[in-house]
Formats: C-alpha cells, structure tokens, sequence
C-alpha cells in the first residue's frame, strides 16, 4: 500500500487553495506535479553547479557534466535500454517525434513508402508524418478504432505490406486512456520489415516500460508528465538506427571536427544533441525517475488502477453523463460529455470549487469526429489523488451539471 499522506506532502503544491478551496487536480495528462525533491535538484544547480557541459576543463563544468551523463545513465536503466548514449535529450515528446520524423525520413523515406500512425493519436504524431506526405509523397494510413476506443488489431494486419517503413503510435491514448498492444505490433511491423517508434508520453509516468523486451526501435517521452521539469524529454532509438540517421539540428557539440569543406560528426548521442542542453531539466528529470522508483511503480500502476475503477463507478450513477472510451485494458484516463452541456462549462464551473480537469479536444481532434463530439472533460489521475478527491469531484460535477441543465 501507498503512504498517500506521505506522498502528497512531498508535492508543495497541493496544499494550496484555488478560489478558496482545497485544490483537487486532475490535469495529469497534460502535465503532472513536481515532488520536492524535483525542484530541489533543479534549484541545487542553479544554486551551486550552474556551468556549461561536455567543452569545459574547470571543475564546475566536468562537475556538471558527470552529473547530466549520470542521469541519461538513470534514463537508460529505467527504460532497460541496452546502452547509454541510446538515450537523447530532447525538449520533449514532440520534439522527438520531429527528430525522428526529420532524420529517420532523410535516410530511409522516399516517395510511395508507407507510414501507419493510429486513429488515436496525439496530434504530435499525426502532423509530422502529414507534413512528410505532403512534401516528400509518402503514404500515411491509419488504424481504425471501435466505439469502445480499441486499436482493431485485425485491420492493422491489413495495412502492414512490404511497403510499410515506419508504424509510430502511441502506447496510452491521452483522451481515451486505452492501453494498446505495442508489442504485439512491434512484433507484426518487424515481419515486414518496418521500424516502430511508441509514444510513451502517457504510459512512463503510470507503467514500467522495458524497451529491449518491447523491441521498439524507438520510444519516446516528456519529463512534465512523468513529475519532471518541462522542456525537457526523452527519445530512445537502437544504436544500429540512430547510427545510420543524419542530425536533426545542426551546431555547436555535434561535431568531431569542422573545416570550410566538411564536417566530421560526433558519435552517439551528441550527434542529435546540438547547442546548450536544458541541463536543470535533465538532472531535474534524473531525480524525477528516482523518486517513482522509490515509490515503486508497480504499486502506482495498482494504486491508480483503483482511481480509475472508483471514479468510473462513481460517474455512471450521473444521468446524462457518458463516458468515452471503455476498453477492456486502460489507464488512469476518463473523458466524458454529458447531455447538451459543452465540456468547458463544466470545466469552469469546476475549477471553482477548486477541481482541475481538462476541456477541449485533447490534441485529438480525429477522435472527436469519430464520437461526432465538440470535445471531452477529462479527469486524468496520479497517485497522490485519492478516492476520497473523486467522491468530491462527483459531488461537484452533481452541483454543475444542475446548474447548468
């Protein structure tokens, strides 16, 4: 069992108070809350580490530099990547799905190659493959869903041909909450010979991910979400992979040596790592990891499991109240409508009784459309949210929906 009293005096801001009320948030998808020991590593660099990495010989700088190295080491081995420099820093989810859309095209894409994203995507991994189909005339498809929000595994099997090159989808829908298969189709895109890269923006922060085990070649995700600093992120590739694909940005740290006539490039992961990094980020990162280990996240994984389960009991005893997405297998993820009421008015409503949730259409406006829905409030839970939060949040919503019908 989780020490929740424990846990939730470890994150500052959840004893505040939004419009007079004890703050009740449930915006973890979008981002979540940073424990202490998060903000004090960042604060301890800037306080008494604050130098440049990797080109400095005085002590501050290969101080610093150790300690950035050893967190893409605490990255590695919380991913059970196969080697250290397989780990890039990026700014982020999306900035990785660019990279890997930018360099991975520039090598391996050509006109007629096919790409399969899914029909629940983060709009970060739908528009740089649109964007790769308009300018260099690859084919994009998509795997469709059913009315549960469930990947029809079955019409995936059709898409895959000899053609296909690269399958990117995500491993938790951050709208529906559905849990996909992704081994199971890295498994089937590897038979044709096609590379797969998971977003794993939405399952880090709530699962363990192994990805020597997943096979994917590559995964990605952001620290925000995973009680880290923001601007900084994570993308995994296979070193037999990045080693074949050209940089992404182009500067200072990437090279070997430079000349007026050509440029020889650093190896791995410099390659990818042009200019400054958000070195806070990293480190802050770094001890993010550490703190959910200490936790322990098969008991996160449970704890939340239980949230999820309790508050959608709880929101199908409301009339009117529908929720989107039931599958068999999700995560800590509930979007709803209810009758006649646009989402951001029950968002609104909410926030002053001192509840976060988010409203709109997630990054996912083709899920909308296939609900035939303007958009969602969804209630995303971490775990130091409690179901004695949720009964609260029912109660409220119970209050806002009468005010509003």
């Amino acid at each position: 069992m989780l020490d929740i009293n424990k846990i939730r005096s470890e994150f500052p801001i959840l004893s505040r108070e939004v419009n007079k009320k004890p703050l009740i948030y449930f915006d973890n998808g979008a981002t979540a809350q940073k424990p202490s020991c998060v903000i004090e590593a960042e604060n301890h660099y800037y306080r008494f580490q604050n130098a440049n990495i990797h080109r400095g010989v005085h002590r501050l700088s290969q101080d610093i530099t150790l300690a950035y190295e050893n967190a893409r080491i605490t990255i590695q081995k919380h991913l059970n990547a196969k080697y250290a420099h397989e780990i890039l820093f990026t700014k982020g989810t999306t900035d990785s799905i660019n990279l890997v859309a930018s360099s991975f095209s520039r090598r391996f894409l050509k006109k007629g190659d096919e790409v399969i994203i899914s029909f629940m995507e983060h709009h970060s991994n739908i528009l740089p493959w649109q964007n790769l189909r308009d300018e260099i005339g690859i084919v994009l498809k998509v795997i469709p869903i059913n009315n549960a929000g469930e990947l029809l595994i079955d019409e995936f099997d059709k898409l895959l041909n000899s053609k296909t090159k690269l399958v990117s989808v995500t491993q938790i829908s951050n709208t529906l909450g559905t849990i996909n298969p992704v081994k199971e189709i890295i498994s089937k895109a590897h038979q044709v010979g096609a590379k797969v890269l998971i977003d794993g923006a939405q399952s880090v922060p709530h699962m363990a991910v192994d990805v020597q085990d997943l096979n994917a070649d590559f995964f990605v995700f952001s620290g925000h979400k995973l009680f880290g600093p923001t601007g900084v992120g994570v993308l995994y590739g296979k070193e037999e992979i990045l080693n074949d694909m050209p940089p992404y940005q182009y500067g200072g740290g990437i090279i070997k040596t430079v000349t007026f006539d050509k440029t020889e490039y650093a190896g791995l992961p410099l390659k990818f790592e042009a200019g400054t990094p958000h070195i806070s980020g990293g480190i802050g990162l770094a001890a993010a990891i550490d703190y959910v280990n200490a936790v322990g996240l098969d008991k996160i994984s449970q704890y939340e499991h239980d949230l999820q389960v309790h508050a959608t009991d709880q929101l199908n005893t409301i009339e009117g109240i529908k929720i989107i997405g039931n599958a068999s297998n999700k995560a800590s993820v509930i979007s709803f409508v209810a009758n006649g009421i646009h989402p951001m008015d029950i968002g609104t409503l909410l926030d002053q009784q001192g509840i976060a949730v988010r409203t709109g259409h997630h990054c996912t406006q083709p899920l909308m459309q296939f609900y035939d829905i303007p958009g969602t409030v969804r209630a995303s839970f971490a775990f130091y949210n409690t179901k004695q939060e949720i009964d609260y949040f029912v109660t409220a919503l119970n209050k806002a929906l009468k005010m509003l019908n």
